[in-house]
C-alpha cells in the first residue's frame, strides 16, 4: 500500500492524488506537474523526477534569461553566423515555416517589443514613436536562415518562448513513454498533454479556466489523447480609457490585436501544434472562430 506521507526531492513535491499521485514543480517560469495512476510511490517519484529534468533541460537550453542558453548566444552573435546543433535547427526550421504559414503573424524576433510593452494592469502604454523604433528590429524576413545556419542580423533578437514551454511538454511525454506505461498528464502552466486515457480506460477531465477571477471553470474537456493549450489575457493586459489591450501583439504593427478573444483553448495531438493554434486564432481577433473553423480543430473562444 503507497505511502501518504508527502515526499520531497530537490524542488519537486510528490503527493498523493486520486488514483495515484501529483508530482509538482516549478519550470520555465511556470507551475507545473505531473499526474500519475499508480500506487507505486517511489515509481512515480522517479517518474515525477524524469519530467522535472527534461522541462529543466529545455529552459537552461532555451531561456532568453540565462546567459549561457543557446537563445543568448545567438542573440549576442552580433550578425555573424552560428551554426546550430540539430534540435535547435529543427525548432528553427518551425518557427521559419509558422512565419510563412501565418504570414508574418507568428515571428520570434517579436520578442524585443516587449521592451515598449509592459502588460502589468496598468494604463502604461507605449507611444506610437516608441513601438514603431522597436518594430524595426523585428521580421523574420531580415534574418539569414539555411539550416543549420543562423544569421541574426546585429540588434535583433529570437524568443522562442512561444514554442518553448509546448515543447517541453512534448518532450516530457515522449520521455516517459519511454520508461513506464503509467497514465499520466503532464502540465506545464496550463499547457498540457496525456499519454491515454486513464487506468480505468476513461478519459482525463481538464477544466477550462475562466477569463474572470475568481469564477467558476467555462465547463470541462474530456481527453484520452493529446494535448490542450489556451491563450489569453485574463493576468497580462493594460487598460486605457475603458479599452482592454491584451499581451497577444501582432509583429507586423507592433500592437496588440484589436478585437482578440479573451480566451482560445485548442485540441490537437501534440502541445506545439495546439499552441501555434491558439496564438494564431488570438491574432485573428474577432474572427479567431472562424479560422478555428476553417482548420477542422476542437476548440473553446471565450470573448
Amino acid at each position: 500500500m503507497a505511502s501518504k506521507s508527502v515526499t520531497k526531492s530537490y524542488d519537486g513535491v510528490l503527493t498523493p492524488a486520486e488514483n495515484g499521485f501529483v508530482y509538482r514543480f516549478g519550470a520555465m517560469g511556470s507551475p507545473c506537474e505531473v499526474r500519475m495512476e499508480t500506487g507505486d510511490a517511489d515509481l512515480a517519484l522517479r517518474l515525477g523526477e524524469i519530467v522535472a529534468a527534461s522541462a529543466l533541460r529545455i529552459e537552461h537550453k532555451y531561456s532568453r534569461y540565462r546567459d549561457d542558453s543557446v537563445v543568448s548566444q545567438i542573440n549576442a552573435s552580433r550578425g555573424m553566423p552560428v551554426r546550430l546543433d540539430e534540435e535547435t535547427a529543427s525548432l528553427i526550421g518551425y518557427a521559419a515555416q509558422c512565419y510563412t504559414l501565418s504570414h508574418g503573424q507568428f515571428d520570434i524576433t517579436s520578442g524585443v517589443l516587449r521592451r515598449v510593452w509592459r502588460f502589468d494592469g496598468s494604463d502604461n502604454l507605449p507611444t506610437p514613436s516608441d513601438v514603431e523604433t522597436v518594430l524595426a528590429l523585428v521580421g523574420w524576413s531580415k534574418v539569414g536562415w539555411r539550416s543549420p545556419v543562423l544569421t541574426l542580423p546585429d540588434g535583433m533578437e529570437i524568443d522562442l518562448g512561444g514554442i518553448a514551454k509546448e515543447y517541453a511538454v512534448d518532450c516530457a511525454i515522449q520521455r516517459l513513454k519511454t520508461v513506464s506505461d503509467v497514465p499520466a498528464l503532464i502540465n506545464f502552466g496550463g499547457d498540457l498533454r496525456v499519454t491515454g486515457p486513464r487506468a480505468n480506460g476513461e478519459r482525463w477531465r481538464v477544466a477550462i479556466e475562466s477569463v474572470e477571477a475568481g469564477s467558476r471553470s467555462e465547463g470541462v474537456i474530456e481527453l484520452s489523447e493529446g494535448a490542450v493549450t489556451t491563450s489569453g489575457d485574463a493576468r497580462r493586459y493594460l487598460m486605457k480609457a475603458g479599452v482592454r489591450y491584451g499581451h497577444i501583439l501582432d509583429p507586423r504593427t507592433g500592437w496588440p490585436v484589436e478585437s482578440a478573444p479573451r480566451s482560445v483553448t485548442v485540441a490537437a495531438p501534440t502541445c506545439v501544434e495546439a499552441g501555434l493554434l491558439s496564438t494564431l486564432a488570438m491574432l485573428q481577433g474577432q474572427d479567431a472562430w472562424a479560422f478555428l473553423k476553417s482548420e477542422g480543430v476542437k476548440a473553446w473562444v471565450l470573448s
